[in-house]
């Protein structure tokens, strides 16, 4: 029974491709996405492996609590389970190309709904509910972004007004999403952020994401392969998910950690995951699947 948690942000600093194994459509390589709702997500699961590899290169002298706390990889049954657990991570932020900043942190009321039961979940303060907006309509925090009452995304024209309750909700994402020293960005979250439909959030996630081009090269030629072109999907930059990580008490017979303690070790610290830079996903050796993770409240 997991009896302590932690809400974590972790905010895209690369594309980053979270493969889902199977393609049925035109891209070769897509993202993880939910079935009900084709939001992207990064498996529980993967952040968990990512998590574990990152420990291993940077806590070799914890070897032991490393197996303790994340279960053994002995390839035979373990005795003992892991103490340590992360849920889905869940998109709470998109970026989409906007005629005014550059782009916008766009995001739905279903997606800040979720945010905010994980963040209650996890002990939290957190805000009251928004209404969504209707289709072709959006909310937005600061009337900068407008034009004539009109937001211009993509090639796309959505009639928008500033709403006082979603300055409220940007100011807290930017201060649970991000450290301090990531200013910059809180400070667009902050101004940047709009609120979308259901329906409009929904085909941006879905029709906006980065699509890369790949071609396999022949090694003895140097040129392209017959048939080596392939096409790879990337949640884009400037992403935001918020995921739990959440700990029991040590199941090991070698040990008695407590939850909040095994929490701690895994977070807090030097060495813990708060605020580091953490590799998920795969396409690690062209630089993707880095994210800024970030336990919102503190440690």
């Amino acid at each position: 029974m997991f009896t302590a948690n932690k809400a974590v942000f972790l905010y895209a600093v690369s594309p980053v491709h979270m493969g889902a194994g199977q393609a049925i459509g035109l891209i070769d390589n897509p993202i993880q996405r939910e079935v009900h709702s084709q939001h992207p997500i990064f498996a529980g699961s993967g952040v968990k492996g990512a998590v574990r590899h990152l420990f291993y290169a940077n806590r070799k002298d914890e070897s032991a609590e490393l197996s303790r706390y994340f279960g053994t990889d002995s390839k035979s049954a373990s005795d003992y389970a892991g103490a340590v657990s992360f849920t889905d991570a869940q998109l709470v932020l998109f970026p989409v190309r906007s005629s005014k900043s550059g782009y916008v942190y766009a995001t739905s009321a279903y997606a800040l709904a979720r945010a905010k039961r994980l963040l209650e979940q996890a002990g939290l303060s957190t805000w009251k509910d928004i209404s969504a907006p209707a289709s072709n309509h959006c909310l937005v925090a600061q009337d900068s972004l407008l034009t004539r009452d009109k937001l211009y995304v993509e090639a796309y024209e959505l009639n928008a007004g500033v709403n006082n309750d979603l300055k409220t909700i940007a100011e807290a994402l930017a201060n649970y999403a991000l450290p301090d020293s990531q200013k910059f960005f809180q400070d667009k979250i902050k101004a940047d952020l709009v609120l979308m439909s259901d329906d409009d959030f929904g085909y941006f996630v879905k029709n906006a994401t980065s699509i890369e081009p790949h071609v396999r090269i022949n090694p003895e030629t140097g040129v392209a392969e017959g048939g080596g072109l392939f096409y790879t999907e990337n949640l884009p930059p400037e992403s935001v998910m918020i995921q739990l990580v959440m700990a029991s008490n040590e199941r090991s017979k070698s040990g008695e950690t407590k939850a909040d303690a095994v929490l701690n070790w895994v977070l807090a610290g030097e060495k813990g995951l708060n605020d580091k830079l953490l590799q998920v996903g795969g396409d690690a050796t062209t630089g993707r699947g880095q994210v800024l993770v970030h336990v919102a409240g503190g440690v």
